[in-house]
């Protein structure tokens, strides 16, 4: 097996985990970290050790060509991912993008049909699909284990302080200079439980969404949403509604939960976790492994494996995004919905959690739960 070399686009806030990453599949000798883009060049002690001294610039075209990498790792902000995803394309380098893979439709299918053009791999980022829990309920779900699926929830609470906000200038934007970023609380932090959802319920083609409920607040002051939810009629006749919130009382494990006419099946996705719960069973707990996405993509190009998540596999999940993008600016939350914890600096929404979770439970939105906050917005697709 060869090495693949790789440049990263990225490696500050979330790169770092890629940094990380990279370093534990060269230990392995997968990859090989050839180069770094960044505006401010990383110091010494920013880069993990083991991975030697990468080539740095600012000029990500240029050093795709000094490096010869044959693979581009971008974890830029949401704007930039288009444009970088298709200068990677046009030099024949193939692409893990990081989610969401961009900030509208247009952009999701420029950038797709850009890189299927050049005849070069996408993997999107959802690393979630990367774990053997989905094939492993795919499975139950198709022996029956709890019937017939008659619908999928999914539901996250994070404790976000107010400096998240502030911890880049597009963070919490809706827009920013006139181009569109879209960094709302569905479609960025907790977009795993979307995609995921959509995923197991067999909906990842855009032609798979066929109506689209929303309801997008916000507590904090910013201009996008950090408490939504939205609910997704599929083409296979089942609805899936996620709600979310970046303003929970206490931080839980966001899941998604498969609802049967005999049980259910919950996912614990950020742990490979699932519970089967069926008649006549006691319930069962399982754990299974992953699959890291950049190593799958590295394993494309040296023996051919399949890659798991491909840009046209996340054109449902797009929908959604762009839904969110033509709905208008989410709704301020009127100053007695939530309070601030001082010493934590952020902002709560009491019963916020109990709420995400009964969404979650009756397929139903936080209006329908009698929230007196939320307006519904619909979206028709």
């Amino acid at each position: 097996m060869s090495t693949v070399d790789i440049v990263l686009a990225g490696a500050r806030g979330h790169g770092r985990w890629h940094l990380d990453n990279i370093r534990r599949l060269q230990d392995k000798g997968i990859v090989r970290l050839a180069g770094i883009c960044e505006l401010t060049p990383l110091a010494a002690d920013e880069i993990p050790d083991g991975l030697g001294t990468p080539e740095q610039s600012p000029d990500f075209g240029a050093l795709l060509d000094s490096t010869g990498a044959r693979i581009a790792v971008i974890c830029t902000p949401i704007p930039t991912h288009t444009d970088l995803a298709l200068t990677a394309a046009r030099k024949g380098v193939h692409v893990l993008l990081e989610k969401p893979p961009a900030p509208s439709y247009a952009e999701f299918r420029r950038m797709a049909d850009g890189v299927a053009a050049a005849g070069v791999a996408c993997q999107i980022g959802f690393q979630s699909l990367g774990s053997h829990a989905v094939p492993a309920i795919r499975e139950m779900v198709d022996e029956g284990a709890i019937g017939e699926v008659v619908g999928i929830g999914g539901a996250g609470a994070w404790v976000r302080a107010q400096a998240y906000y502030r911890r880049a200038p597009w963070a919490g934007k809706r827009r920013l200079n006139g181009v569109d970023v879209i960094d709302g609380v569905l479609t960025n932090p907790l977009a795993h439980a979307v995609a995921t959802a959509l995923a197991l319920n067999g909906s990842t083609r855009a032609e798979d969404v066929t109506d689209i409920e929303l309801e997008l607040l916000r507590a904090n002051d910013i201009e996008s949403d950090d408490t939504s939810c939205v609910r997704v009629s599929t083409a296979q006749g089942r609805r899936i509604t996620v709600a979310a919130t970046l303003c929970a009382e206490r931080d839980a494990e966001p899941y998604v939960l498969l609802h049967g006419t005999r049980g259910r099946i919950t996912f614990w996705y950020k742990q490979d976790r699932v519970l089967l719960q069926r008649a006549d069973h006691g319930p069962e707990e399982y754990e299974y492994g992953r699959t890291d996405l950049l190593e799958n993509l590295a394993d494309h190009l040296t023996d051919g494996t399949e890659l798991l998540v491909t840009p046209d596999s996340t054109g449902a999940f797009m929908t959604v995004v762009e839904a969110i993008r033509q709905s208008p600016d989410p709704t301020a939350m009127p100053a007695e919905a939530w309070h601030l914890i001082p010493d934590e600096d952020r902002r709560v929404v009491p019963g916020i959690d109990a709420l995400v979770a009964a969404c979650a439970d009756t397929l139903s939105t936080y209006s329908e739960l009698g929230a007196t906050w939320a307006l519904p917005k619909e979206v028709s697709t």
